[in-house]
């Protein structure tokens, strides 16, 4: 059992009968009401992103998970495949446990799969992965960064906005939490 004003982001806790993995944490004290631990959380079953309040004095089950690192090898019509990196076995994961880290993952990349009870729960990726950008506008010669942006396609499928100057063949930076544009890599 762990005390709501303990939380901190990376925590897995129990929540509802589901395993949530802690986003962020704000420690709120309205004037002269009672103190409340604002949350952001990631369900691990199904990957939706929820807000909740728990209250200062409130407890909650903390959970321990195991991370082994795999590789990720490709992904076909039976799931997203790994490969353990300690003993070679291949692993298959379907879209719940993968959930939005399927729109990172590109092969070879190293990755840490997350296990509770023996089962895998989720997989965890780097904060920043490089993506070739596969399709966007023609860029503009000297275009400056501005607030100003256009849709890309990254070789994922995933599509960001970037800014004016990036082209198709180029690589860019992203945010895997948030899924948006850091930077373009040489």
């Amino acid at each position: 059992m762990l005390k709501a004003t303990l939380l901190r982001a990376g925590m897995i806790i129990k929540h509802d009968g589901d395993l949530y993995s802690v986003y962020s944490v704000d420690h709120r004290t309205p004037g002269n009401k009672r103190a409340a631990m604002a949350t952001k959380m990631r369900n691990l079953r199904n990957g939706s992103m929820i807000d909740h309040r728990f209250r200062a004095e409130e407890f909650l089950d903390k959970v321990t998970v195991d991370e082994i690192e795999f590789d990720y090898l490709y992904s076909d019509g039976e799931g997203h495949h790994f490969m353990n990196t300690q003993n070679y076995e291949q692993l298959a994961l379907q879209n719940d446990i993968v959930g939005d880290t399927k729109d990172y993952l590109i092969p070879n990349m190293p990755v840490k799969i997350e296990y509770y009870d023996e089962k895998p729960i989720g997989v965890l990726i780097p904060d920043t992965v490089d993506l070739l950008v596969v399709d966007t506008e023609p860029s503009i010669q000297k275009a400056t960064a501005s607030s100003v942006m256009k849709p890309a396609k990254l070789e994922t499928g995933l599509v960001i906005n970037v800014p004016p100057f990036v082209g198709t063949g180029d690589k860019v930076r992203v945010d895997t939490t948030e899924g948006r544009y850091i930077q373009r890599v040489q």
